[in-house]
């Protein structure tokens, strides 16, 4: 069993926000009785549930419905969340999903951290504010990114999704089925029933999404990056990251590297 948790001091409290800047962190399963919308300021977060892994890069946020059993990963990273009465947020996914946010919403989630969701007193414009914000998300949810692996909690698939995402550099095929004791052609018809996907598409979106969070470490450079993931060239790396981010690795760390140093929290 997942542990319901609660931030609110003051349970007539409906909306507010938690400031994440601390050690990296990786919690236990629990859920929300609150709508979650998490904007990552620096660094990567990560947030697992039973249907998939999801990566929230820098300038993007995660939709996280109330009861949603969930994980998240906090590594170097610092991170606004805000908190909404269900009510608030009408017709909401159900599941998680990563959204590509405009730059006044983002706006908005700092700005909101004047109204932390542990706050004991009523404030209207606080309530008008997040009322608000509460539209702005739910425009929001129709334009999701697709920055998400499948998951399995157990099994021969769980294992193969592990030896896969923990040898990037130099994974293959064969490597994995004898790593997890199973046929190729097995693995292959297992994979794809259990997952939506082939295990080739798994490992170049897995690739892609762990460039995706060491683009964002400044020393790095995006030929390391790509050879770290396991990519044999700049020109391949280039081609697929841009179909996946719509960007060039380039332009991708050069943006959320500028974004990151010119964010300033209250």
């Amino acid at each position: 069993m997942s542990e319901m948790v609660d931030l609110r001091t003051e349970r007539s409290t409906r909306s507010g926000t938690y400031l994440y800047d601390g050690p990296d962190l990786v919690t236990h399963w629990h859920r929300h009785n609150l709508h979650e919308i998490e904007y990552a300021c620096h660094g990567v977060v990560e947030i697992e549930s039973a249907d998939g892994h999801y990566l929230l890069p820098p300038q993007q946020a995660a939709w996280i419905p109330a009861g949603l059993t969930h994980r998240t990963t906090l590594k170097g990273v610092r991170s606004v969340a805000v908190f909404f009465d269900p009510p608030m947020v009408e017709g909401a996914s159900d599941r998680v999903r990563i959204l590509a946010v405009p730059a006044v919403l983002r706006e908005m989630f700092i700005y909101g951290l004047r109204w932390p969701i542990e706050r004991v007193e009523a404030d209207p414009i606080a309530e008008s504010f997040f009322e608000a914000l509460a539209h702005l998300t739910r425009d929001a949810l129709d334009h999701e990114a697709p920055l998400c692996l499948p998951t399995r909690q157990d099994g021969v698939i769980r294992a193969v999704m592990d030896f896969t995402k923990n040898n990037l550099a130099d994974v293959t095929l064969q490597r994995v089925c004898a790593a997890v004791g199973i046929s190729e052609r097995s693995l292959r018809r297992q994979f794809g029933a259990a997952t939506g996907m082939g295990w080739s598409q798994y490992l170049l979106t897995a690739r892609l999404l762990r460039a995706m969070a060491l683009l964002t470490e400044p020393r790095r450079t995006v030929l390391n990056v790509a050879t770290d993931v396991g990519f044999d060239s700049l020109s391949a790396f280039t081609r697929a990251f841009g179909r996946l981010a719509g960007e060039t690795p380039t332009a991708y760390r050069r943006r959320v590297l500028a974004s990151d140093a010119g964010v300033h929290l209250a």
